[in-house]
């Protein structure tokens, strides 16, 4: 009859292997007092718990039920000196298995034996675990004011070392964002940027704060004008990913109550969005670009000076390869600048705004259709004679009757009637209707 084996578990670098007993009274795995018995933590911890919160941690495989592959909570033996999880095993057990899962040798007792020795051994590891895990979260606070307190005493490279650091903790740790916001680590970086800062000190810090909760203050402290000045130098300077930070910052202060447009107006800061956007190397800051593009366009003091870097035939020759989030972005900007003249002139000027916008009607979504029908309608009315033939020729009337005849809301629908009427002034009746054919336009 084959004798219980103590189970066994491998530790240390060398490789040698104990039996459980041997590890307790040892102290190997810890939890154990000078009395041989398992030492109490000052804060009971949920097993439970633990486990969920150290998912990812490697468990030695002693402490792992064969059957589910987790570790044990609950760990009972059976006869065969292997051990399982008690709910795991009685399952087995309950559905009439009269053999051990593992050995599959047949059972000449089914009771099972509670393993205290291996329970107490799986708390007290996973308790040193979490302990050490909450340790390591204090340590990155304490990281973090370390970095914050030398920050003010050093210059230069060492500086920008020093923020590299802060910049990569702060970006791997929730603690570290919260102990920044909560020590003034906010205001002194952004006392960092100034006319004089180094693009080498402020695009570390940007790449700081750009991952923080910034507060109404510390908003307002950024929207100083030379400290966006400074944003919009790296902007147009920097690296793919100062100058998204960048962005990401400027449109973070945008969203201040009163904040005020003309700190955004520049031109210099438009022509850095538009190359942003038009890089196909990095298109990873074409959605930021268009995204704080989008939100300077809103501001009616701005758009002449958005129409006069050229920004119209650039976003009109974008659509085509922009994706849907995207686009939408990019049909906003445009359908802005379509409420002045310049803006509208542009669209008329630019050889391909019919053609993409009327092949945008019912494609991607009913925003979409309603911006490019907005500015159609725009271009389409400020020269009828001219532009509404050409938007015939590319299948306006029919994709127009589309939409009157879908499930768009009713404004939509009368948006299309209104342009419908437009384009057919110039035509008579018997040929109008026949460009109206849906079948090349579905093609």
């Amino acid at each position: 009859m084959p004798m219980y084996q103590p189970t066994k578990v491998e530790v240390g670098g060398g490789g040698q292997v104990l039996d459980l007993d041997t590890a307790v009274k040892d102290g190997v795995l810890g939890g154990v007092d000078d009395n041989g018995g398992f030492t109490p933590s000052s804060e009971k911890l949920d097993l439970k718990k633990m486990i969920e919160e150290l998912e990812a941690i490697e468990v030695p495989t002693v402490f792992i039920c064969p059957i589910s592959l987790e570790p044990m909570l609950d760990p009972v033996t059976l006869c065969t000196g292997q051990t399982y999880e008690r709910c795991n095993i009685m399952k087995w057990l309950s559905l009439g298995h009269l053999t051990c899962p593992t050995t599959m040798q047949e059972l000449w007792d089914d009771s099972i034996t509670p393993n205290k020795t291996l329970q107490q051994l799986i708390y007290s590891w996973f308790s040193q675990k979490y302990m050490a895990m909450k340790k390591k979260s204090e340590d990155v606070q304490g990281r973090v004011l370390e970095i914050l307190e030398n920050l003010k005493k050093l210059k230069g490279q060492a500086r920008v070392q020093a923020l590299k650091g802060l910049k990569l903790v702060v970006g791997n740790h929730f603690s570290a964002k919260k102990t920044m916001v909560d020590n003034g680590g906010v205001a002194f970086l952004s006392s960092l940027l100034g006319p004089f800062t180094s693009h080498a000190v402020g695009s570390e810090v940007v790449g700081i704060l750009v991952n923080l909760s910034l507060d109404f203050e510390s908003k307002s402290n950024l929207t100083q004008p030379a400290k966006i000045s400074l944003m919009v130098d790296m902007l147009n300077e920097g690296s793919i990913e100062t100058k998204v930070n960048c962005t990401k910052l400027i449109q973070g202060l945008m969203e201040t109550k009163d904040f005020d447009p003309e700190l955004v107006s520049s031109l210099s800061l438009l022509v850095g969005l538009l190359k942003l956007v038009k890089d196909k190397r990095n298109s990873n800051g074409i959605q930021p670009g268009l995204s704080l593009l989008k939100m300077i366009s809103s501001h009616e003091c701005v758009w002449s000076s958005i129409v006069s870097i050229g920004a119209i035939p650039q976003l009109v020759d974008l659509l085509p390869s922009l994706k849907a989030e995207c686009l939408e972005l990019a049909l906003s900007i445009l359908d802005n600048l379509a409420s002045i003249e310049d803006g509208r002139l542009a669209l008329k000027n630019c050889p391909n705004t019919i053609l993409n916008l009327v092949k945008l009607l019912m494609r991607i979504s009913e925003n979409c259709t309603q911006l490019s029908l907005s500015i159609l309608w725009a271009v389409c009315k400020l020269s009828p004679e001219e532009c509404a033939p050409i938007a015939v020729e590319a299948g306006l009337a029919a994709k127009l009757l589309l939409v009157i005849q879908s499930g768009c809301n009713p404004a939509l629908k009368q948006q299309s009637a209104e342009l419908l009427k437009l384009c057919s002034l110039n035509y008579t009746a018997t040929i109008f209707i026949s460009k109206c054919k849906l079948t090349r336009t579905l093609q």
